[in-house]
């Protein structure tokens, strides 16, 4: 595969590192990482940077993961990015939520680079 173009939101630092290093022990070892502490923060890295997969948090300050998909399709960002929501979320409510506002799939915290490999390389392969 070449290069791979990603976009990590989450408001945990740590988090978006645990993140990339689970794609990278997935196999996607030529990743070029963007990060963004919030969706708001996202929106601003999309507006500069093309990017190939989204991994975005649910939860999180100042525009949640919902929100975030809503407004890449509201200002078309992004478009034909599939984008996967990571939840620690019991409630299958917020999840589906993500997935009517476009989310392509989601991963449940705490994950394995089994699981992510699982869920992003077939986005990947897709699109």
């Amino acid at each position: 595969m070449s290069e791979i173009r990603t976009l990590i939101v989450d408001d945990s630092s740590v988090m978006r590192k645990i993140v990339e290093r689970a794609l990278r022990q997935a196999g996607l070892d030529t990743l070029v990482v963007h990060e963004a502490g919030s969706g708001a923060e996202g929106l601003e890295v999309l507006k500069d940077n093309a990017v190939d997969i989204i991994l975005s948090d649910i939860n999180m300050p100042v525009m949640d993961g919902i929100e975030f998909v809503r407004q890449l399709k509201a200002q078309n960002l992004a478009a034909g990015v599939p984008v996967i929501m990571i939840t620690t979320e019991s409630s299958e409510e917020h999840v589906k939520q993500a997935i009517q506002a476009g989310a392509a799939g989601y991963i449940r915290k705490p994950f394995t680079a089994e699981q992510v490999k699982e869920r992003v390389l077939p986005l990947l392969k897709a699109a």
